[in-house]
């Protein structure tokens, strides 16, 4: 699944230039740096690889999201209706610009239910935040469809989803505006990155300014520049950028393994009649980081995960509904509102609202749900391994229920 698995001689090449130059800063120094510009170059790239005009690096998906929405002109008050399922990073990022996170359910393709975000708008609604979980998208078409009828933005959270498609398009690429993370467990790393894409040039020449104080960036002496708005300190450093460099070069090979596995593994899984696959929309194409599959109940689904857990086998695979990181169920510092600093009171009242809502159509997916990473090292046996023994832990515990009752 991530790039890290195949760090090797071009990422040490990259990143050795940089140390070269004693240049680590992605803006300045223009002569010491003998002509390498590391951010640059991967900038050019993502535009060329996932096909949009504009492409800003940021320190990290989080600060990338944030650029995004400040971007497109998104603050206090305005609501952002989102997924339940998650990472933490999503609703950090609509916090700090001190908008509203309105949480709603999602469906079988682990995504956002388009009824959901119909059912949720409000006059204050101002965006649609899809998050593309786990390698697959949203109903892009649907989502679009609402933005367009209520003039809202679409702002496409695809993270996690690096090198998926929707209808031909790159996801991050389709909306108003798009991110991805680069942090060390994503499909492309450089160890702490991000990256905001868009096709509007406003969207991108705003991101260049917020994540550099505000800068301009218009004259060749940096001390000199304007500053049309305030922004922060969200750059990526040359010595990250040159990493990533190195990676998206190899983002086709990544794929093509992790695209081999995981039918692989699906494969397997499909001889136990049981279990289902989360859906993929219509003109979707998934990026196989994950194998999402499904049982029939939830008690089947615990039952499963501690049978893989006694063989030693669920080290990969992710039971989200009692995770930490990812699903509502455990976001209590969220429903709690329980912050280091003081937060708007309408913020504060949405997220103690959370606390006694209800997400029945999303538990109802979520808790029986498996997703298992795909490996790019995995050899044609140790593949084969996993699956026996994943198959096997499935079937022992279908055959206990089934003498059970």
């Amino acid at each position: 699944m991530p790039g890290f698995e195949f760090f090797g001689e071009e990422e040490r090449k990259e990143v050795n230039e940089v140390l070269e130059t004693g240049i680590l800063m992605r803006y300045g120094f223009d002569g010491p740096r003998k002509g390498r510009w590391k951010a640059k170059e991967l900038e050019q790239a993502i535009t060329e690889v996932f096909g949009c005009k504009y492409a800003q690096l940021t320190s990290s998906g989080t600060s990338a999201l944030t650029t995004a929405m400040a971007a497109l002109g998104i603050g206090a008050g305005d609501e952002i209706i989102m997924p339940c399922f998650t990472f933490v990073a999503s609703f950090e990022a609509v916090l700090s610009v001190g908008a509203i996170p309105v949480l709603v359910d999602i469906d079988e393709t682990l995504t956002l239910k388009p009824a959901a975000v119909r059912a949720a708008i409000s006059p204050r609604t101002k965006c649609i935040m899809p998050v593309h979980m786990c390698g697959s998208p949203a109903d892009l078409g649907a989502l679009q469809e609402i933005c367009n009828e209520h003039k809202l933005i679409l702002l496409e959270d695809a993270c996690q989803s690096i090198g998926a498609k929707y209808k031909g398009r790159s996801l991050g690429t389709i909306g108003d505006a798009g991110t991805f993370s680069f942090d060390f467990v994503k499909t492309i790393t450089c160890a702490e990155g991000g990256v905001v894409m868009t096709n509007k040039e406003d969207v991108y020449v705003k991101s260049d300014g917020y994540t550099d104080h505000g800068h301009d960036h218009k004259g060749i002496d940096r001390g000199a520049d304007l500053h049309p708005f305030i922004g922060y300190n969200y750059r990526i450093s040359e010595l990250h950028a040159a990493v990533g460099l190195a990676q998206i070069r190899k983002l086709d090979t990544f794929l093509s393994i992790q695209k081999k596995n995981c039918m692989a593994l699906r494969d397997a899984l499909s001889t136990v009649p049981e279990i289902s696959f989360r859906e993929v929309p219509e003109g979707g194409e998934d990026s196989c980081t994950f194998l999402s599959w499904l049982l029939p109940t939830e008690a089947l689904t615990k039952a499963v995960v501690e049978e893989m857990k006694a063989q030693g086998i669920l080290a990969g695979s992710f039971y989200w509904y009692s995770n930490n990181w990812h699903y509502i169920s455990k976001w209590d510092h969220l429903k709690q509102a329980t912050t280091l600093h003081n937060i708007n009171p309408d913020q504060k009242a949405a997220l103690l609202k959370l606390a006694d809502t209800k997400f029945e159509a999303s538990d109802a997916v979520m808790s029986r749900c498996i997703s298992t990473a795909i490996s790019l090292m995995w050899t044609e046996e140790q593949r084969k391994d996993k699956a026996e023994k994943m198959v096997a832990a499935v079937r022992k515990v279908l055959q206990a229920q089934l003498q059970q009752a």
